[in-house]
């Protein structure tokens, strides 16, 4: 797929919607096994808005990680569609599905996913290095950006030298590199204390308040849920019910 996105794919590979981000239409995963069949997710469909800041909430178990995977193109679904940006992402070969991820879509994972090897800089740098940009411009891109998040004294350090918050704003610079359409975090404050949890959730609030990011985030914490622009509620693989949340 071209970095042009929608001009280079076919007719059955584009839907027009300009207020979503990010649309699911019947999205089903399960696995076939001695025991039986195990449902993952089952006939899930919603919408996301564009700038939209939206918390997927349930117990362990009951689908919200399967469920994230599919909407950042990491495992495809038995049934159903993906839609971001109006490209149906499950109608993409593996090459394509890989540019669709890099270029699109940002993650932010509970444990952090960084590699300690090498410093913060080159981290972040990392998903533009992917995309072919240019050394000098991939370099003020994520100096940029881990200024804005309070890291810049920290771009040669390594990882594991900083605290679990610092690596997790890392993570949040690293996620923005490229500019994607949709950031999908998992549980980005399940290994933070409650105090650094808030901050990088603060975080995240900011980007979808000031800079309308569209933001997808998979958590248990109830709270922090009700703070989001609208929780879906997952039990047992389906949507039991949405909270469009006032108080945010």
């Amino acid at each position: 797929m071209s970095s042009e996105g929608k001009d280079s794919l076919t007719s059955n590979q584009i839907y027009n919607d300009d207020n979503s981000a990010l649309i699911v239409r019947n999205l089903s995963k399960y696995w076939d096994s001695q025991a039986g069949r195990v449902i993952g997710v089952k006939d899930i469909t919603f919408s996301v808005r564009k700038g939209e800041f939206v918390s997927i909430v349930g117990p362990s178990g009951s689908g919200k990680s399967t469920l994230l995977n599919m909407l950042g193109a990491l495992e495809r679904p038995t049934n159903g569609q993906v839609l971001i940006n109006g490209i149906n992402i499950f109608s993409l070969n593996d090459s394509e599905a890989a540019t669709m991820r890099n270029k699109r879509i940002g993650f932010i994972f509970q444990s952090y996913n960084l590699i300690n090897r090498t410093t913060v800089l080159k981290n972040v740098e990392f998903p533009a290095i992917i995309g072919g940009m240019s050394k000098t411009e991939r370099r003020f891109r994520a100096i940029r950006l881990l200024s804005f998040l309070g890291l810049k004294s920290k771009i040669q350090y390594r990882p594991f030298n900083l605290s679990g918050g610092e690596q997790q704003r890392v993570a949040i610079a690293r996620s923005l590199m490229n500019n994607p359409a949709i950031i999908l975090a998992d549980e980005p404050t399940g290994n933070l204390d409650t105090k650094t949890g808030t901050d990088v959730f603060g975080l995240l609030k900011l980007l979808s308040n000031k800079f309308k990011r569209t933001i997808i985030m998979v958590t248990h914490n109830t709270d922090l849920a009700a703070r989001t622009d609208r929780s879906i509620y997952i039990k047992d693989g389906r949507i039991e019910k949405q909270i469009v949340n006032f108080a945010t």
